[in-house]
Parts: structure tokens; sequence; C-alpha cells
């Protein structure tokens, strides 16, 4: 079990300006962001040429990439294959996606998911779901029922949404056989986000229950860049590393 930093925690800056941050704080793993508006890594582009992403990534930084997450719900399953393509280049055996907005129908969900698995696999990439308010895995059920459905597929727990959102005070526990992979960052019933040590996430229970299952899920620091004050945020993640590197 590896702790790491994803580049969504500074969205704000230019991909390498974001890799260059990540190292100053002690990082020596990054998970790789891709949000709808390529603010930091174009999914399309990346999926058209993944070699060339591959050799220029080498040239950016030396940090390690440990996993993708890809944010867009939307995203065809040719730019999966082309990012899977890149992944299995980078030696990085993880992909995140976002689930479907609550209100999708089942069944339609799981054969969108069956076409991402479909495409990805080939390449030995692990794919899996991220737990999350307004998705359809905000239900621990429901996430379950859809790993379940979908042969191989996981889940990136982040446990904030079981914290606070819908289903918060919930029992989540059903959730950690099917965890491959975990963002992190500290939280409270009432905020999403809070400085570390003020929340209610039990890390020792957390890495516990994970270890357990023997998935060895890489721990990813993923600060919300709209709860976070640019002021305070180096200070945070580098507490919530050094936290986590602790328990390990």
């Amino acid at each position: 079990m590896f702790v790491a930093a994803s580049t969504h925690c500074f969205s704000e800056l230019p991909f390498k300006d974001a890799c260059s941050q990540i190292g100053d704080l002690g990082f020596d793993k990054i998970e790789l962001w891709f949000d709808p508006e390529g603010r930091h890594l174009d999914a399309k582009a990346v999926a058209s040429d993944p070699d060339r992403f591959a050799a220029g990534f080498r040239e950016t930084t030396r940090l390690t990439p440990i996993a993708l997450w890809l944010t867009d719900a939307e995203a065809k399953p040719d730019t999966l294959r082309g990012l899977a393509k890149a992944a299995k280049l980078l030696r990085v055996a993880q992909l995140s996606v976002a689930a479907s907005p609550v209100g999708t129908p089942f069944n339609t969900e799981v054969d969108r998911l069956r076409s991402y698995a479909s495409a990805v696999n080939p390449d030995g990439i692990r794919l899996s779901i991220k737990t999350r308010a307004g998705d359809l895995t905000e239900d621990p059920h429901t996430a379950v029922e859809l790993c379940r459905a979908v042969k191989g597929l996981g889940l990136t727990l982040d446990p904030s949404y079981y914290i606070c959102g819908p289903n918060g005070g919930r029992d989540w526990d059903i959730v950690f056989p099917y965890v491959y992979h975990v963002h992190l960052r500290d939280t409270t019933p009432d905020q999403v986000q809070v400085p570390v040590g003020l929340g209610e996430v039990d890390y020792n229970r957390l890495i516990t229950k994970l270890q357990r299952e023997k998935h060895d899920p890489v721990l990813s620091v993923e600060l919300l860049p709209e709860h976070t004050d640019p002021e305070t945020r180096q200070l945070e993640m580098r507490k919530l590393r050094m936290l986590l590197e602790t328990l390990l």
C-alpha cells in the first residue's frame, strides 16, 4: 500500500507545475487527473497518441504515476482504450472513472461499464468507479451491485461521501471487498472537506480494513480545490501524507 497525491489538488496550475508542487511536498507518486475541460490533460488527445504522451510525461516529471482518474462519465470506449494503452506504457495498472448520475437506469450503467471494461482489460488495466455523492455510487449497496454485475470492476473509495452526503451515517463496510483505489481528505457530516485532524475519517480503521482484503490499493490524497484554501493547501497535503505514512 502506497501514498500518492492527485494532480487534481492543483487544478488551477499547468500540469507540469502541479507535478512540481506535489514533488516539493515530499510525494514520489502521483495520480493523473483528467477532467472534461482538459485543464491538466486532454483525455482524447492522450488517447489518440499514447506513445507521444508517455514519452512527454517522462520529460515532464520524475514522479511515479500510479493511477489515472477520468472524471468524464460520458467518455467513449475508444477514449478509454487509448488511455489504457498510455497507462500500460507508463506501467500504471489503475484507471478510475466516474459513475453515472443518480437516476441513470441500472442496466444502462452496467452496459456502459462493461464497454469500458472491455476497452481496458486487454491491456491489463484495473477499472474502478468512484464512490461519490450525486452519482449512482452514493449508495454503497448500489456501488457493490454494479461491481457484481461487471466482471472485474472495482471501486475507488472516497469515504468523504459516505460521511457527508445523502447516505451519511449509514454503514458502508460492504464496499471494502471491492476497493481497488482510495481518494482521501478529512470530512465531517456537514462539510466534505475540513483541515486534517478535525474530521471524522478514521484512517487507522480504514487502512486496517483494506489490509484485510489484500487488494493493496493506493491511498491518494485528493483535496478538492473548491474547498481548499490556497494558503494552507501545502500544509494540509503534507500533514495528510505524513499521517498516512505513519499508519502504514
